[in-house]
């Protein structure tokens, strides 16, 4: 009862160009009565939905006049010509990127609509249960879609054209003897199926079926449109398979720099506690206070780089909420010591740079905390503007004892002052230092590049 119509070719490759042929056919030559003219019509748009198919290979039922000639009839070019209409439909759809679930319910809808059918049904692929879901579908009652599922064996014909990827016509089910008709057909009435493999990619999505309930044939031609359909579908398949490959990608990249994060964290705690203990263990009070001074930038490192890989930015980031968090941090870190922040808004620039400035304002606020305020509570401030284009001050003041009468930012013996130099030109900083009565403040002038 299996009838071969042609011999097999090899599957085709997934591109653009059943896309682009589709929307090449969205213009249509008038109508004309002419037998001739129609047969040619009808040949054309045959011949190009047919390069889209992923074999030419199909199983029909016999019929009792194998040599029935083609319905050349008016409607039935202008169904032809409709289908065309929906594959170059289906097309926009599938380049818009509309939602998945969307594309395949609009699939479902234009398919049975093509193909003057009452049902259509979207079946995806269970491999670990050997099953179908019907994932998507028009005309079936509340509880099928998204819910039943069918086997995918080769008795069925949608397990069949799964696994040989050989289009089926059943067009009278109550009597078919080559397949298991499922019960889903039987309880809904359909007489006649009509099933197209769905690729994905390397793997089978699923099956692309259309049933009808009421009389009638689907023919050789129908093929076509239904394996275009599922042509397009299967691009848009694969673009989503693709896309969710590198969501996938994307969550275990983040995953991984969390958790570098974390050991880069555990590792300078690590390296603060022992220079906590070798202070603790040592009776040289020079000694002791070079080291406490060593965990505590240590610290304002650490404090750095956790409030820049929290973030959900790295590579860019707001400068003025960095700084903030970074001094509110190191209030909480020193005692006696407050900070008042002003800064503009929305000056993005490179973390590269980002850190360097944040470990500066914390040898800055430190110092003043030290040096400015002698056995007292200390305060500073921190201004951030952009008075320029590509330059932005940073500005740390204290209303303390001010700066000693040789100071030198240029000479400083103390080594907090000569991490802030080095860092200052590191990123190609101007800093500048101005006496205030009371206090002093210090000036960072940075170059930053115009965004394109």
């Amino acid at each position: 009862m299996i009838r071969a119509v042609t011999k097999p070719r090899s599957p085709y490759v997934w591109n653009s160009a059943c896309v682009e042929l589709c929307l090449h056919q969205s213009a249509y030559r008038p109508l004309s009565g002419d037998a001739h003219a129609l047969s040619r019509e009808r040949k054309r748009m045959v011949t190009v939905v047919s390069f889209h198919s992923k074999t030419s290979e199909f199983v029909v039922e016999q019929t009792p006049d194998a040599q029935a000639q083609p319905d050349l009839t008016g409607d039935a070019l202008r169904l032809r010509v409709r289908q065309q209409e929906i594959l170059a439909e289906l097309g926009v759809l599938a380049l818009q990127g509309i939602p998945f679930r969307r594309l395949l319910d609009q699939t479902a809808r234009f398919t049975a609509e093509g193909l003057q059918a009452e049902f259509a049904k979207i079946l995806e692929y269970l491999p670990f249960e050997n099953r179908f879901l019907v994932t998507a579908g028009v005309g079936w009652e509340p509880g099928v879609v998204g819910i039943a599922t069918i086997g995918a064996d080769e008795a069925s014909p949608a397990g069949f054209a799964l696994r040989t990827g050989k289009a089926v016509i059943s067009n009278h089910l109550e009597n078919e003897e080559r397949f298991r008709t499922p019960q889903l057909l039987v309880e809904h009435g359909i007489r006649r199926a009509m099933n197209v493999i769905l690729q994905g990619d390397n793997s089978p999505f699923g099956v692309l079926e259309v049933d009808g309930r009421s009389e009638g044939e689907f023919s050789e031609n129908d093929i076509t449109f239904l394996q275009g359909a599922a042509n397009i579908l299967g691009m848009a398949i694969h673009r989503q398979r693709v896309e969710q490959s590198l969501l996938d990608a994307l969550d275990r990249q983040q995953l991984l720099v969390k958790e570098v994060d974390h050991r880069i964290n555990n590792s300078l705690q690590l390296v603060i506690t022992m220079l906590h203990l070798q202070a603790a263990g040592t009776a040289s009070a020079d000694v002791r206070h070079e080291l406490r001074e060593a965990s505590s930038r240590i610290a304002a490192i650490a404090r750095a780089h956790q409030r820049l890989y929290g973030s959900a930015q790295i590579e860019m980031l707001d400068l003025g909420a960095y700084l903030s968090d970074i001094c509110h941090d190191l209030c909480e870190a020193v005692p006696d010591c407050e900070v008042f922040v002003s800064a503009v808004e929305e000056i993005q620039i490179a973390t590269d740079t980002a850190i360097p400035i944040a470990l500066i304002v914390n040898e800055l606020i430190l110092n003043s905390a030290k040096y400015a305020y002698p056995g007292r509570s200390c305060q500073a401030w921190l201004t951030l503007t952009r008075p320029q284009e590509d330059t932005i001050i940073v500005s740390v003041r204290d209303e303390g004892v001010g700066l000693p009468p040789d100071f030198d930012i240029t000479s400083g013996k103390r080594l907090g002052m000569r991490i802030v130099t080095a860092l200052s030109q590191q990123i190609k900083a101007d800093l500048q230092v101005q006496r205030r009565t009371p206090g002093a403040e210090f000036l960072l002038a940075i170059p930053v590049q115009q965004r394109g």
